[in-house]
């Protein structure tokens, strides 16, 4: 059967990264892509879900508004996750 060349545009980082888990396999891109293009032909469709991050819903960035509001207004300390799990850690 005669192949042809598909390019694909990925980010640089993401590539790397994708890389070392098929390695970890012992599958290449190339490999891997041919892969997910038969199950795609197989099932005739994705092989996998693909759904939106819930944490970008409307009703979560609403109360993330409400909250950010809430702290604007009557002060607070933000938090972000590193120091979450700082505090976790030293209970």
């Amino acid at each position: 059967m005669a192949s042809t060349s598909v390019t694909v545009r990925i980010d640089e980082n993401l590539k790397k990264r994708v890389e070392v888990v098929l390695d970890s396999m012992g599958l290449n891109m190339t490999t891997a892509f041919n892969i997910f293009a038969k199950a795609v032909v197989r099932q005739n469709k994705i092989p996998f879900e693909i759904v939106a991050d819930p944490f970008y819903s409307e009703a979560n960035m609403a109360r993330l508004r409400k909250s950010r509001e809430q702290m604007e207004t009557t002060g607070g300390t933000i938090r972000d996750i590193s120091q979450y799990e700082e505090l976790v850690e030293s209970d």
